[in-house]
């Protein structure tokens, strides 16, 4: 079951009692972040602050910050369903036969239905409005932050040289009611289409944001992609239904017809301007630096629309179960890629870029140096400062069991790979932007054919049958069942 918008899910959020409504004023600057990280790290519900001081408009919050609502954001019990769809989808061997066409037809039947659909009325144009960005709830997060900032805006573009729409996340600093900052990073795709921009000689870029849409399209937004995929075909795939769009009233970009507000205007590609510090995902401020500039000429909407917010810092944070649905819903191209990997864990503690554990079913010397190589290869996972490999014996996803197999098994000589290449943007422990030096740590066992002359020992690990006696038994030692 997927949900058409925002407002049908805080409805949804609602009957499952997953939604807390605060009618007492609050205040955007600090005064919501408090509340909301207090809530958030105790695992707590959705927030809906109807009262937000300097503004007529309800704020939403901390709607996808447990592993169950992600999931009920994509119209799912589990993430994993969603990944077993794509797994499905790419196992190439069941298209081999005729037989095997045949019978892929019913699951491959929904794919063309996927792509987004453009009507020309839509509810996020029921009032078109000038720019007032003094009108909004936008938060001011941390002490530190260089000022209020929009953090769960999609940032529509559109590529002058192919024509094709791309959408992402980037955070939008609030500089007066008709300018933002454009925090695009080096690698991002929305940089790339600034820079098209740039070589063709185009001063005006067009941009639209849309605010508070369908969660597929939130989470989309968000999805490491390939540049082929649209993020609308992707939020199509999710829901099973096509994305609705409309075209934007000032550029020929189309928009989310369900968002709850769009703002329409253009970057400039000659100028730049401050933004930040940003207490960032990383639990740490990212410093100010310069970036381009956001005019929002118009903003359209609902006559009675709910702004959509999220706050990032110290983990675990609403960030982090997004993400943690990106490590799940991805592990099956992963696997296809890199076969030998059985599973994968990205911890919170590593905020997305700066750990990845992986455990393998090795085959032959050094096979975790091949692993590491072949992730540092991936995409985003270029980011991924360390890199811990372990037998497929060990769960990756215990911690404690991973850190045990780390802190016995290696030898710093012999074990340890430094790998130079890109870094987040956002890392502050590089002593240059942009990269710097990345940890591979092979914690598997030692084979003859790696050089390791001695037996290695076998993992302590009680017998079968004496474990299935004393669960037998259990109860009777007075311990209950």
């Amino acid at each position: 079951m997927y949900h058409k918008d925002l407002q049908e899910f805080i409805k949804f959020l609602d009957k499952k009692g997953e939604l807390h409504r605060i009618k007492r004023e609050v205040d955007p600057y600090l005064e919501i972040t408090e509340i909301t990280d207090r809530v958030s790290k105790s695992y707590g519900p959705a927030l809906l602050f109807e009262n937000v001081k300097g503004s007529k408009y309800p704020l939403l919050i901390n709607a996808m910050g447990t592993y169950e609502r992600m999931a009920m954001s994509l119209g799912v019990k589990d993430v994993t369903v969603v990944a077993d769809e794509i797994e499905h989808l790419i196992k190439l061997d069941q298209y081999s036969s005729l037989m095997g066409k045949i019978k892929s037809i019913p699951k491959l039947a929904p794919l063309p239905f996927i792509f987004p659909k453009k009507i020309k009325k839509a509810s996020c144009q029921e009032v078109i409005e000038d720019a007032d960005l003094d009108t909004l709830p936008i938060l001011t997060c941390w002490p530190e932050d260089g000022g209020p900032f929009i953090t769960l805006p999609l940032v529509i573009t559109k590529d002058p040289i192919s024509g094709t729409q791309n959408m992402g996340m980037y955070r939008l600093q609030k500089y007066d009611k008709k300018t933002t900052g454009m925090h695009w990073h080096l690698h991002k795709d929305g940089k790339e289409i600034y820079e098209n921009h740039r070589k063709l000689d185009i001063k005006k870029m067009p941009v639209c944001v849309a605010l508070g849409c369908d969660p597929s399209l939130i989470y989309s937004a968000t999805a490491p992609l390939p540049k082929m995929i649209d993020e609308m075909i992707f939020a199509g795939f999710l829901r099973k239904s096509p994305v609705e769009t409309v075209k934007a009233v000032t550029c020929d970009i189309y928009v989310p017809a369900c968002a709850e507000f769009i703002l329409e205007g253009y970057v400039e590609i000659d100028e730049l301007r401050k933004e930040g510090p940003f207490g960032d995902h990383t639990g740490y401020y990212s410093l100010e630096d310069m970036y381009p500039v956001f005019h929002v000429e118009k903003v359209t909407r609902k006559k009675n629309p709910v702004y959509p917010a999220t706050i990032v810092g110290q983990p675990p944070m609403e960030d982090c179960y997004i993400a943690k649905a990106t490590e799940k819903i991805f592990f099956p191209l992963i696997k296809m890629l890199i076969p030998e990997i059985t599973d994968m864990n990205l911890p919170l503690e590593g905020v997305f870029h700066n750990c990845a554990i992986v455990s393998i079913k090795k085959s032959f010397p050094k096979h975790a140096f091949k692993v590491m190589n072949s992730l540092w290869g991936l995409g985003q996972m270029m980011y991924t400062k360390m890199i811990i490999v372990v037998d497929d014996t060990v769960d990756v996803q215990n911690l404690s069991e991973v850190m045990w197999k780390v802190f016995n098994n290696i030898d710093a000589k012999r074990d340890l790979m430094i790998s130079e290449g890109p870094l987040d943007a956002l890392d502050h422990s590089s002593n240059t932007p942009f990269f710097g030096n990345r940890l591979g740590i092979d914690a598997t066992k030692k084979l003859k054919s790696e050089g390791y002359d001695r037996e290695w020992p076998n993992d302590i690990t009680m017998s079968e049958d004496i474990k299935k006696m004393v669960d037998k038994r259990w109860s009777d030692y007075g311990f209950g069942k």
